[in-house]
């Protein structure tokens, strides 16, 4: 007798067709789906249901006159809308040379910025850029950019470029020659400064309409007094009489610095531009210094 190979296959009718077949299979995977919730139900989840744009939203009962050009440029439907809103050919037009806003000034120099809030053309490119007139010792003090990595070009005179790009990444320092280009990884804190007697020029490319800046020394003093004497070795370091005065002399950028080139230029190190000196000591080169 040959052994039995299970239980005998289902016995169907002899006319039970293609038809019959695919109603079956349609009854089994029934069977497997049937633990599934609703379709519509799993179309309503977190992750499908979250907004593919980021952009602001506003109330349907917004009055239209109170929004900003830039709210209205986000809100436009199409390009061809937010070119109509910008219909002057003055209005995609950012002068560096003589803007009024965008501006930072300090002692050795200053930066303007054309982003999407001082240059609405700009809304919708995913970009923005920043001009540096750097002075003589002139340096943009430490800091960083949390949305965009930074194409930086020396287009007048020479810069020295200094980066570290997280903990545990090495510390470099790049001498940048008229058209000559570094990059700064975004969120790496970074600074560049002019190492000579002349004005230097940088532009600083972003891919992002609002790339931000933070710098790292002025922020980081700007913390509670118990956090910033922590962070600089305690008490025995720097007590609160004198966090008060360091305070008081942080430079604003765009600084004066380095030590080395404030000699060299004969440029009087008091007040401020001492204390810049002091953050700045030891990143020139020796070779620069004077006797």
């Amino acid at each position: 007798m040959a052994p039995s190979m299970g239980p005998p296959a289902q016995s169907l009718p002899w006319n039970y067709g293609i038809g019959g077949a695919l109603g079956l299979q349609h009854h089994q995977f029934s069977k497997c789906t049937s633990n599934f919730p609703p379709f519509s139900s799993r179309r309503s989840s977190t992750a499908l249901s979250t907004p593919l744009s980021n952009k602001k939203r506003f109330d349907a009962n917004t009055d239209p006159s109170t929004l900003t050009l830039q709210q209205k440029l986000d809100l436009a439907p199409t390009e061809v809308d937010r070119i109509a809103l910008l219909p002057n050919p003055e209005d995609h037009v950012f002068s560096f040379q003589d803007a009024t806003i965008g501006v930072t000034t300090g002692l050795g120099g200053h930066t303007v910025k054309a982003d999407r809030s001082t240059f609405p053309a700009l809304i919708g490119s995913s970009g923005s850029m920043t001009v540096g007139f750097i002075g003589p010792c002139g340096f943009n003090t430490p800091h960083t950019h949390p949305r965009s990595a930074e194409l930086n070009i020396v287009v007048e005179g020479t810069l020295k470029g200094s980066v570290t790009a997280e903990n545990g990444a090495p510390h470099m320092q790049h001498t940048l020659e008229k058209f000559q280009m570094t990059v700064f990884p975004q969120g790496a804190m970074h600074t560049e400064w002019n190492p000579d007697c002349v004005p230097a020029v940088f532009v600083a490319s972003f891919s992002n309409e609002d790339p931000g800046v933070q710098q790292t020394l002025q922020t980081l003093v700007g913390f509670e007094d118990e956090v910033v004497r922590a962070a600089m070795g305690g008490d025995g370091v720097i007590d609160g009489k004198d966090l008060e005065s360091f305070r008081k002399y942080i430079p604003a950028n765009v600084a004066l610095g380095v030590e080395s080139c404030l000699q060299k230029c004969k440029i009087g190190m008091t007040g401020s531009r001492a204390v810049a000196s002091y953050i700045m000591r030891g990143m020139g080169d020796d070779g620069e210094k004077q006797e």
